[in-house]
């Protein structure tokens, strides 16, 4: 079986949108049932009835809630260079410049600059709709940029191509 050849772009908007929405209702499904068995079925309510963004049940909901994402996320990042959302659609969180894994420094700060992306009506985010890298807020903060791998197969024969379906 032949190498596969991979191109990059920058990984768009949508995408990115994308990414983000399930890596929320991935981590939503896996959170949400640990604090409704600690804090019982009532947290439910507290939560959809809720109109403070920073509100905090107690201390494991404060945990889960908002410190484990912020370490997830780096731990990600620095590790697989994406979150599952972005695995999923081939997408990797890079140094804007060198196009290398992020350093732990700088995915701490892109980490907390999603804070700063998102107080506006998250206009930071919709910021990557625009721009000519597909940067967002945090991403010009942190020196990153998200570049989408795409397989290139079209230099393959048709014998390689089943080849590597059947691995």
């Amino acid at each position: 079986m032949s190498a596969t050849a991979t191109r990059t772009q920058y990984a768009g908007f949508w995408r990115r949108l994308l990414a983000l929405v399930l890596d929320s209702v991935l981590y939503t499904a896996l959170i949400l049932p640990l604090l409704v068995m600690t804090y019982g079925p009532g947290y439910l309510r507290w939560w959809l009835g809720d109109s403070s963004e920073l509100a905090s049940y107690g201390f494991l909901d404060l945990f889960l809630t908002y410190v484990l994402p912020f370490i997830a996320v780096v731990a990600f990042w620095r590790t697989w260079q994406a979150t599952p959302g972005k695995l999923l659609l081939n997408c990797r969180v890079v140094d804007a410049r060198t196009l290398q894994p992020l350093g732990l420094r700088q995915a701490i700060i892109r980490a907390l600059a999603y804070i700063l992306s998102a107080l506006p009506l998250y206009l930071g985010f919709v910021w990557a709709a625009f721009d000519k890298r597909k940067q967002a807020l945090h991403d010009k903060l942190a020196g990153s940029v998200v570049i989408q791998v795409i397989d290139d197969d079209s230099h393959l024969t048709v014998q390689q191509w089943q080849e590597r379906v059947k691995v």
